[in-house]
C-alpha cells in the first residue's frame, strides 16, 4: 500500500512540477522577450515556429493544474469527512481569490495604487474550489455527468456577448467572455472566465478515484492511456471537421508547418472544448507513461510540484524584479517603466525593451534553477510541520 501511495504521489507531483516549470517560461517571455511588446506569438502572420511553441506549450499549464487540484482534493478527502473537506475547499477558495486580487496582482504590476485587477489563473482556481466545495456532496456519477456536459456544450455560448462597460457585461465576462473593463479609471481584465474551467477541477476530483491506495496500478495506467488517447483522437477528429468545439477555425497556411500550427492553435480564453481535449488528454497520457518512472529528474521536478503555490507566487516577483534590474543596467532604459499603469501587453512604451528569445530562455532556466533550493527547503518544512494548519493554504 505504501509503495502504491508513494508512486501515486510521485506521478502527480511530477506532472504538476513539469507544468509549473513550463509556466515560468511564458511569464519570462512576457517580461523579458523584446518581441512580446510588438505582437502576439500565436499570430501566424508574424510569429516563427519556435516562438509559437514557446507560447503554445504553456497552454497546458492552467487546465492541468486545475485537474490535479481536483485530484488532490479527492485524496485530501480520504482523511476528512465530506463536511470537513467542503469547509476546507470553501476557505481555501476564498483565500486564493484574495491572493489573486492583492498578492498576485501586485506582483504583475508593482504598482501600489492598484490601477488594474486581473481575474486570471488563481482567481479561476479559487472560484472552482468554492464550487467544488458544494458539488462534492453529489454522487460521483452526477459530478462526472455535469462536468462532461459543461465541457462538451459550453461552446454553444460562443456567440453570446453582452456589449458595453456595464455590470451585466462584466458578469457575463466572468462566466464566459474574456474582456477588459474600466471603472473609475481602474482596469479590470477577465482573463479566465469560469466556464468551462469550473468543470475541470471536479473532473480531476473524479479522477482521484483511480489514485486511492488500493486501486490497481496496472489498471490505473491502462485507464489513463485509454482515456487520454480517446481525448486526443476526439480532438483530431473534431478539429479536422472544423464544425464545432472552437470558435476559431483552422486554415491552410503558407506551408505545412504553419498549417499544423493553425490546426493546434485553439482558443484559451475561455478554454474551448478542443483546447481541453488537447491539454487534458495529453496530461492523462503523461500520467500513464510516467506511472513507473523513477530517477533524479523525476525527484527534482517533483519538488516544484509539491509546493506549487509557493513557487507560483515567488516566481512572478522574481521575474518582474529581473526585468527591473535589466532595465536599470541597460543604458537609455528607465526601470521605473516597470511600475505598470496599464496591462503589460498594451504598454506601448515598452517597445524597445527586452532581449532576444535565446536570452529569455536562458533567464528562464536560471530562475527555475535558482528557485529550486527555496522550494526544496519549503517542502521539507511542510513535511516536518504537517500539524500547522496554515501550511495547507500555501
Amino acid at each position: 500500500m505504501n509503495t502504491i501511495l508513494k508512486h501515486r504521489i510521485t506521478a502527480i507531483d511530477f506532472l504538476r512540477g513539469a507544468i509549473m516549470i513550463i509556466m515560468a517560461l511564458d511569464h519570462v517571455r512576457d517580461y523579458l522577450y523584446s518581441g512580446s511588446f510588438f505582437y502576439d506569438p500565436l499570430d501566424l502572420t508574424k510569429t516563427s515556429g519556435i516562438l509559437f511553441f514557446t507560447r503554445w506549450i504553456t497552454h497546458f499549464c492552467a487546465p492541468v493544474f486545475m485537474l490535479l487540484a481536483g485530484t488532490s482534493a479527492f485524496l485530501t478527502g480520504q482523511k476528512k469527512t465530506k463536511k470537513e473537506l467542503s469547509l476546507f475547499l470553501l476557505k481555501r477558495g476564498l483565500w486564493l481569490i484574495f491572493l489573486e486580487m492583492i498578492v498576485v496582482n501586485f506582483a504583475w504590476n508593482f504598482n501600489i495604487t492598484f490601477p488594474m485587477f486581473f481575474f486570471i489563473t488563481i482567481w479561476a482556481l479559487g472560484v472552482s474550489m468554492i464550487l467544488l466545495a458544494a458539488i462534492i456532496h453529489l454522487p460521483i456519477k452526477w459530478i462526472l455527468g455535469i462536468c462532461l456536459t459543461i465541457i462538451a456544450g459550453h461552446n454553444l455560448l460562443d456567440d453570446i456577448h453582452v456589449a458595453g462597460n456595464s455590470l451585466p457585461a462584466f458578469g457575463w465576462s466572468l462566466l464566459h467572455d474574456q474582456q477588459f473593463f474600466t471603472w473609475h479609471k481602474t482596469v479590470f481584465l477577465v482573463g479566465y472566465p469560469i466556464i468551462p474551467l469550473m468543470a475541470v477541477m471536479p473532473l480531476g476530483y473524479c479522477l482521484g478515484m483511480w489514485y486511492t491506495a488500493d486501486y490497481d496500478t496496472g489498471k490505473r495506467q491502462k485507464n489513463l492511456l485509454i482515456l487520454g488517447g480517446l481525448a486526443i483522437v476526439s480532438f483530431i477528429i473534431l478539429r479536422y471537421a472544423n464544425v464545432y468545439g472552437d470558435p476559431v477555425k483552422w486554415e491552410v497556411q503558407k506551408n505545412t508547418l504553419f498549417t499544423f500550427l493553425s490546426f493546434i492553435n485553439v482558443s484559451k480564453y475561455p478554454p474551448s472544448l478542443l483546447y481541453l481535449l488537447m491539454t487534458l488528454g495529453a496530461a492523462l497520457l503523461f500520467l500513464s507513461f510516467t506511472e513507473k518512472l523513477r530517477g533524479g529528474v523525476v525527484k527534482v521536478v517533483s519538488i516544484y510540484g509539491r509546493v506549487p503555490m509557493f513557487y507560483y507566487l515567488i516566481h512572478i516577483y522574481v521575474i518582474h524584479l529581473v526585468a527591473i534590474v535589466a532595465s536599470a543596467l541597460t543604458p537609455g532604459q528607465d526601470w521605473k517603466i516597470w511600475i505598470l499603469t496599464k496591462p503589460i501587453w498594451f504598454t506601448t512604451d515598452l517597445k524597445g525593451y527586452g532581449f532576444s528569445l535565446p536570452v529569455a530562455y536562458l533567464v528562464w532556466i536560471i530562475i527555475v534553477i535558482a528557485l529550486y533550493p527555496l522550494c526544496k527547503r519549503y517542502d521539507a518544512y511542510k513535511q516536518s510541520n504537517k500539524q500547522k494548519w496554515w501550511l495547507s493554504y500555501l
